[in-house]
């Protein structure tokens, strides 16, 4: 296998909200021999808000960023659940409907552009698991987690709906009991805390609407890990690393009891194991503190 090169889409929250998961992808990638080409063009791909507003400019917009990633001739590597779900989407709904894809590509020639449908969308999450796989990452350790219980936390978009999620990777996934990161954790050396909350919601796309329910959430989710015995959470998702990081207030007040861990990325991880140094995988950036390194 030669040298393992992506197309980067890295969404809006890893260059503004979260930048140490920006950092610690850089790192890992790094470490791991895997070249990222940053696709500096692109733009937001809605953040499943667009969609509900204006359907047909979302997808505009999804396409123009995968169109970049074919003009490299490269597969498109998303960092974030949301942006994997809104990119995967609409190339499912481009590729199957060639009504849909002219009307886009009308739109894409005005900034002289074409959608194709020759680029694969994954997640970094699964390019680790399908394309550099978990054995060769095992033998590449060489600080294994395995004093600290590690709560994965899935998120709904990387895992849902099950038919998109299992067209656009390798790796099966169950929704209701979903493996991936489980399996990367147990990689890098940790054990895995099973737990009922860990492929529910974490409330993020439900703040705006209903605060109360997104708080429950996010509370139910920490203090489902935390019952489970976790040191901490994991997660291969920003938006939900905002909630379960940042709302620990308002979650334990929703619940009605104390709830909160320390929140990983789950590059941060993947960066320990590998013995990447704290500061170049952001730890200081977390408001929840990450005081066990």
């Amino acid at each position: 296998m030669g040298k393992l090169k992506y197309a980067l889409f890295t969404g809006c929250t890893a260059k503004q909200s979260t930048p140490e998961q920006m950092m610690s992808t850089m790192a890992v990638a790094e470490k791991l021999d895997i070249e990222l080409i940053e696709l500096t063009e692109a733009s937001c791909c809605g953040a499943s808000h667009l969609q509900d507003y204006d359907d047909f400019l979302s997808l505009v917009l999804n396409a123009r960023n995968i169109a970049y990633a074919e003009k490299h001739e490269l597969t498109m590597v998303t960092i974030c659940n949301t942006c994997q779900l809104n990119t995967a989407m609409t190339k499912h709904r481009l590729d199957n409907n060639e009504d849909l894809k002219k009307r886009v590509n009308e739109k894409l020639a005005e900034v002289g552009l074409v959608y194709k449908g020759t680029s694969k969308i994954t997640h970094f999450l699964y390019a680790i698991i399908d394309d550099f796989g978990l054995d060769k990452l095992k033998e590449m350790v060489v600080t294994p987690l395995s004093q600290f219980n590690i709560a994965p936390f899935y998120g709904c978009h990387n895992i849902r709906p099950s038919e998109l999620q299992n067209e656009t990777h390798d790796t099966p996934e169950n929704p209701y009991n979903p493996s991936s990161l489980d399996d990367l954790i147990i990689a890098c050396g940790g054990v895995n805390v099973d737990y009922e909350e860990k492929n529910k919601c974490c409330g993020f796309h439900a703040e705006l609407q209903a605060p109360k329910v997104a708080a429950t959430l996010t509370g139910n989710a920490i203090a489902g890990a935390m019952d489970g015995n976790a040191d901490w959470m994991v997660t291969p998702c920003p938006l939900c690393h905002l909630k379960l990081d940042t709302q620990t207030h308002h979650a334990s007040v929703a619940i009605g009891r104390e709830v909160s861990l320390p929140v990983l990325h789950m590059q941060q991880m993947i960066g320990l194991a590998l013995g990447c140094p704290p500061e170049t995988l952001g730890m200081k950036h977390h408001l929840t503190k990450v005081d066990f390194l």
